[in-house]
């Protein structure tokens, strides 16, 4: 079982910043990946960036060049900086963590982008 608990979020202008942060309550070193979907209303989830524990990080690309994944092992904890919002990227961001076939999700945060 991996608890995952997530931060940041918010309310920001068109062109601001964020930063969310999800703690994960095992070792990330035993988790095969965490990241970040986005679910905006009536739209389907979107898998937004993917921290694997072996190869390369993705980004979906409407976000490429924006966003950046990062990982704190000493806290357990993957981050997802997001610069030069668009109103586009509102939504509800879950962070997502798949470990031995399960995924387990974070209770998800709201990230607004005013225009």
């Amino acid at each position: 079982q991996v608890q995952l608990v997530e931060s940041g979020g918010g309310l920001v202008q068109l062109g601001g910043s964020l930063r969310l942060s999800c703690a994960a309550s095992t070792n990330i070193f035993s988790i095969n990946a965490m990241g970040w979907y986005r679910q905006a209303p009536g739209k389907q989830r979107e898998l937004v960036a993917t921290f694997p524990r072996i190869g390369s990080r993705y980004y979906v690309d409407s976000v490429t060049g924006r966003f950046t994944i990062s990982r704190d092992i000493s806290k357990n904890t993957v981050h997802l900086q997001m610069n030069s919002l668009k109103p586009e990227d509102t939504a509800v961001y879950l962070c997502y963590a798949r470990s031995t076939g399960t995924t387990y999700w974070g209770q998800g945060t709201q990230v607004t982008v005013s225009s």
